[in-house]
């Protein structure tokens, strides 16, 4: 159904906020002989066009390459690491995990913080803190320093795996719409605008890659394409939901920093309906992604939504979804773009 192997490497590569250098290698790989032209603008977004039917017009698609990871802040005398985050991280999930330092050279280390056996009472029942956890190398000071320096990045390390119809992986936010992009530009044949695929960068720390390409292209319409919660499990109510695993795409109605434009919610849901992909509506109410800038930072606006993939245990390293979510993106997301010169654009309430 879907491109399990690319999808393994695209997850499994490294790419932290400022660090994506080694993702972006990978898409520049994969697309292009598949687009009519490829920028790297001066923040490391990969911009990718393929030509449409009709030029005067554009759309622009972001789909961020950045993980949420780490970088080193200080080295101990005795060669542990200290860390800030770079993106939204809940403590609790750092224990019990393996992490890759990227220095001159990749080290694996692993999370610590204080034993329980050692723990006072209320130690025990405190919840945990980001500066409560250290990052242990396994090697001498004098070994450490050679190999790592601050500023380094840090990666988490898990590898992808099939469980039944769904993928589990670390960093499937936001590499499920990587991997998206990637095949919709493979299967596209010529879109009815022109069409910039944007492989944007730093968007866990501030959609801000997502800014400067906006204003670089100042598209016409524009889709966000990134993951979002499924809450779909023990303990969750139904209105808490936001997403189910294995019901279709979400087509964003709004999130904390974007509300779609309905012509453009319309047009998703009426071009899904009419082609039986499978979709579901998706509110969700903190958060936001890539799409927000799409919509702004272009002057007088862009007709924006966003194409959202169901994703369960969402920012830790056991992420899931669903092979048929991903493949009922792909579908849409490819039908929208070649049918975009056939919707009526105009605010009604003009007519």
């Amino acid at each position: 159904m879907i491109n399990v192997n690319l999808l393994k490497k695209i997850c499994e590569t490294a790419g932290a906020p400022g660090f994506e250098n080694r993702v972006r290698s990978l898409v520049l790989k994969e697309i292009k002989s598949h687009v009519d032209n490829i920028e790297i603008d001066n923040m490391g977004n990969v911009i990718a066009l393929k030509k449409g039917k009709n030029s005067k017009k554009s759309v622009m698609i972001g789909a961020h390459m950045d993980e949420i990871g780490f970088i080193v802040t200080h080295i101990t005398p005795k060669g542990f690491l200290k860390f800030h985050p770079l993106g939204g991280f809940d403590p609790k999930t750092l224990t019990s995990q393996r992490v890759i330092v990227h220095g001159k050279k990749d080290v694996i280390g692993v999370m610590g913080s204080k034993p329980i056996h050692v723990m006072t009472p209320e130690e025990k029942n405190k919840v945990p803190k980001i500066n409560d956890y250290y990052i242990d190398l396994g090697l001498d000071v004098k070994e450490v320093r050679k190999i790592i320096s601050v500023g380094d990045s840090v990666t988490r390390e898990r590898a992808l795996i099939e469980m039944g119809d769904c993928i589990n992986c670390k960093s499937l936010d936001n590499r499920i719409a990587v991997f998206i992009l990637i095949e919709t530009l493979k299967n596209l044949r010529t879109p009815a605008f022109d069409t910039y695929a944007v492989f944007t960068v730093q968007e866990e720390v501030g959609i801000r890659g997502a800014q400067v390409a906006t204003q670089k292209i100042k598209p016409d319409f524009g889709f966000g394409l990134d993951t979002t919660i499924a809450y779909d499990v023990p303990g969750a109510s139904e209105d808490e939901k936001i997403t189910s695993l294995g019901d279709g795409v979400g087509i964003k109605i709004m999130d904390a920093s974007t509300i779609c434009d309905t012509r453009m919610v319309k047009f998703m849901q009426e071009t899904a309906n009419t082609n039986k992909i499978s979709w579901q509506n998706e509110i969700l109410t903190a958060g936001g992604t890539d799409t927000a800038s799409i919509q702004r930072m272009t002057p007088g606006g862009s007709i924006a939504g966003a194409f959202s993939i169901p994703t369960r245990h969402i920012h830790q390293v056991i992420e899931m979804v669903h092979k048929k979510d991903v493949k009922s993106c792909i579908d849409l997301l490819n039908i929208c773009l070649l049918n975009m010169d056939k919707n009526n654009w105009e605010h009604q309430e003009f007519f």
